[in-house]
């Protein structure tokens, strides 16, 4: 028997996770943010479930190329753009819509032979100050790539560091509309919670991301429990050993957990080698058979104990889901001091994946 830890990518799931998004931002355009392997669940499993978006954006030229190999003629962006003039001649052949934010960038694309134009989407620094120019540049250099023979269709595009938060984007808002005052040209603003939450930002494009794999951006489950997003990633298991504690015995690595009294504990195939938070606390949620318990100790490399104490019908064999449709990954993340993307994106590779 093979062990039983695996992860199911729900196709359904992201199909209405995406209709969701068009309900959210009816009147936009979509890119359906695919990068870090389409956060963990796969790009070359889950593209085709997402080919209802009007473009995929993600950040590694390969990736690009094998959806472009695959058959998906439509639009692609490369949010970082390109990281070294030669791979300019890609983004030709391949046709990519390029992010350009810096002047070197500007530089590569003014000089590069290309057999026809590129659009490009400039990145204005909204604040975050991660990439992009800040507003007092934005028009000097429109003005200077309207100009180059290599530049096509052109988008104003900007990132928001705070948009889970009512007021988050009020500040960048107010850096963007002056950095593009005048301008007549698209924009895309929007991530996973401006395109929920802040409907001012949506103009032209908006760009899901984690929304689309049935997470929250802000972390908080609760957040969008009316969202009608469904979990397109379920890590599921099954308990192969129990164990009964008198008072005093404690559980795995480091004696964290000590049994108050008799106690049944069950240990379940999946520990931080295959991407479950090494850190979770005690009482982090588990479904165990269908009912709600939570972790005991430390989690192992390959294993985690688990309370049998609400569920006293299990025994080896009995199922786990550590994180799906029932045990949210926003949980579970929340307890271990993280966000739901980190847990996907920690997915180990020896972890089978089936689609469902």
């Amino acid at each position: 028997m093979t062990r039983p830890v695996q992860a199911s990518i729900h196709l359904a799931a992201l199909r209405h996770n995406l209709s969701q998004v068009r309900y959210a931002a009816p009147h936009s355009r979509v890119w359906a943010v695919v990068k870090a392997d389409a956060y963990g669940h796969g790009l070359s499993r889950v593209w085709s479930a997402l080919s209802g978006a009007d473009g995929f954006a993600m950040l590694n030229l390969e990736d690009a190329i094998q959806l472009r190999e695959r058959g998906w003629k439509g639009p692609i962006l490369m949010l970082e753009g390109f990281f070294d003039a030669q791979e300019l001649a890609l983004f030709d052949r391949y046709r990519l819509t390029t992010s350009l934010h810096s002047r070197w960038q500007i530089k590569a694309l003014a000089d590069a032979r290309l057999s026809a134009p590129l659009d490009v989407y400039l990145k204005i620094n909204s604040g975050m100050n991660r990439l992009g120019f800040v507003p007092e540049q934005v028009h000097r250099v429109w003005r200077q790539l309207r100009e180059l023979k290599n530049v096509g269709e052109m988008t104003l595009m900007a990132h928001f560091a705070d948009a889970d938060r009512p007021d988050g984007v009020d500040a960048p808002m107010a850096r963007i509309s002056q950095a593009a005052e005048g301008l007549e040209a698209p924009r895309s603003l929007a991530n996973s919670a401006a395109t929920l939450w802040h409907p001012q930002t949506h103009y032209d494009w908006v760009r899901p991301g984690i929304v689309l794999y049935g997470a929250s951006p802000s972390g908080r489950w609760c957040d969008i429990a009316s969202a009608g997003l469904r979990p397109a990633m379920t890590l599921s298991s099954e308990i192969i050993g129990v164990q009964t504690l008198k008072a005093g015995e404690r559980v795995g690595y480091g004696s964290r957990y000590c049994a108050s009294g008799e106690q049944r504990i069950g240990i379940v195939a999946c520990g931080y080698a295959d991407g479950y938070p090494r850190v979770a606390p005690d009482g982090t949620p588990v479904l165990v058979g269908g009912v709600r318990t939570g972790l005991v100790g430390t989690v192992s490399m390959d294993m985690l104990a688990v309370d049998l104490t609400p569920c006293p019908q299990a025994g080896i064999g009995t199922p786990v889901e550590l994180w799906g449709e029932q045990i949210r990954i926003d949980d579970v993340a929340a307890a271990s001091g993280t966000i739901g993307y980190e847990l996907m994106c920690a997915l180990a590779p020896r972890v089978p994946v089936v689609t469902a």
